[in-house]
């Protein structure tokens, strides 16, 4: 069987029915809520036994939920780089997760979706997490917008982090208005608060203009902080009440809607970043039912919660299992709001006929899952997944840390192929590649392709297609 043939096997998988797609010209608002390290099962709607979650399930019941939703690399600054770009991360040099008073950022020729949008008429303005980039170059407000308020990377990178101690060379973590410190913090408590009421001040100062709203909660990343409203509320301890404060604050967005008179005209997305830090044990999220966490191509590392509504336009409680990855958020909302594409080749697609379950052929022809500065681990075509020898981080079953504190991870070798039906073996237990050369072949043809473009250091190719990150000398 052929290369081009066996991929319309693995990609007629993603069939459904194809209605007529409006084509007059829309100016939606556009509400994209990150948040940091959240497990897959994290949200009642996506099984959580002990954390409710009443708004993200109304948001469920009134659009579309995704359940093979991937980041495109399991650590914050790679990620975020390609949500707002619409690039694997690694296309843009962009990797891991950038330390305060790093040189590297993105870099300001690349056009994020905030630009964009800008270009379009819209009003932007980034609340939260930033981590692209702390030099003055790579702040938000060089990178398309108008207002920021937030911290420029994890809320654990200060001395009072009991893992970190004392390896960074500042007293606390400092919070941002536009470009300039207001702020330090020494307990981040009322920070989600602090974020939410930004974000419903803007959508009510912005009620008759379109406008981009990017809120990047930086919980539930280690260290955990919940405010003294939802501390002891949740049944599953601090994890839970943090987690139970971001869906407050995501009610507070659904009626800072409904009371400006916008909602129907106002896409909101809710996600996450990577999965859960499963070495914090108590203090971390789940990713059940897939395999490891955090910083690895497992399931576990890259599926994450998805939910999109845009009442009218989108179905209401429906259910896709097509795989859609961050770098398809960027065009298909540059496609919907008809603003310019990127001058410069992304690699997203615009997916909104699978988000509205029409596409019969699926857009993608594959996703790559790299790590690391530039590895290949993976690749997902169809219900197939296919890893590549590496070395991965685990607990090997054994508990995670507590009280805050991390467990040690084993590092072992990942030494042969392996190929998963996620279909049937979502937990990735069973390994078929034995009983698959063909698709295992296929699949491999496609890597090697995608190495030619963006390179693989585990084979030593070099990409064609890579651009360098922004690069700034040391201000310290």
């Amino acid at each position: 069987m052929t290369r081009i043939l066996i991929c319309a096997t693995l990609l007629s998988m993603l069939s459904g029915c194809q209605p007529t797609r409006e084509t007059e010209p829309v100016s939606p608002n556009i509400i994209i809520i990150l948040t940091d390290d959240q497990g897959y099962q994290d949200v009642g709607c996506y099984g959580s036994p002990d954390i409710l979650t009443p708004h993200l399930d109304r948001m469920a019941e009134q659009g579309i939920r995704l359940t093979s939703y991937y980041a495109a690399q399991a650590v914050c600054s790679a990620s975020r780089t390609s949500l707002l770009t619409g690039c694997y991360p690694n296309r843009l040099g962009m990797h891991g997760a950038l330390m305060p008073d790093n040189t590297r950022g993105l870099d300001p020729s690349e056009e994020t979706l905030a630009e964009l949008l800008k270009a379009r008429g819209y009003a932007t303005a980034h609340y939260g997490k930033w981590h692209l980039g702390d030099h003055p170059d790579f702040l938000p407000t060089k990178q398309g917008f108008d207002e920021y308020f937030g911290i420029l990377y994890s809320n654990d990178m200060w001395p009072l982090h009991p893992q970190q101690g004392p390896v960074f060379d500042f007293d606390v973590l400092e919070l941002i208005e536009q470009e300039s410190v207001i702020d330090t913090l020494t307990d981040q408590s009322n920070l989600t608060r602090q974020l939410t009421e930004r974000a419903t001040d803007f959508i009510s100062r912005h009620a008759d203009t379109p406008f981009f709203l990017y809120l990047a909660h930086p919980q539930p990343h280690v260290p955990l902080f919940a405010s003294e409203t939802f501390r002891g509320q949740s049944d599953r301890g601090l994890y839970g009440d943090v987690i139970m404060e971001i869906d407050w604050s995501v009610g507070e967005i659904q009626a800072a809607l409904e009371q400006a008179g916008i909602a129907d005209n106002t896409i909101v997305i809710y996600t996450s970043d990577n999965g859960p830090w499963l070495s914090y044990g108590e203090h971390a999220g789940s990713a059940d039912p897939f395999r490891e966490g955090k910083g690895t191509a497992w399931e576990g590392g890259h599926r994450e919660p998805f939910l999109m509504t845009w009442p009218g336009r989108l179905p209401e409680a429906r259910v896709i299992d097509a795989p859609v990855m961050s770098i398809d958020i960027l065009p298909t909302i540059v496609s919907l709001t008809n603003a310019q594409p990127p001058t410069l080749p992304i690699d997203g697609k615009d997916v909104w006929e699978v988000l509205v379950d029409s596409a019969d052929i699926h857009p993608q022809e594959a996703y790559y899952f790299y790590y690391h500065r530039n590895e290949l681990h993976g690749v997902r075509a169809g219900d197939w997944k296919l890893y590549f020898p590496h070395r991965y981080r685990t607990l090997n079953g054994r508990p995670g840390g507590t009280g805050g504190l991390p467990a040690n991870y084993d590092y072992i070798p990942l030494e042969e192929l392996e190929l998963y039906n996620l279909r049937t073996d979502p937990s990735e237990v069973q390994n078929v590649a034995s009983l698959h050369p063909d698709i295992v072949q296929t699949m491999c043809l496609l890597a090697d392709s995608m190495r030619v473009e963006l390179g693989d250091e585990l084979t030593g190719i070099e990409g064609r297609g890579n651009r360098p990150a922004g690069h700034r000398p040391n201000t310290h």
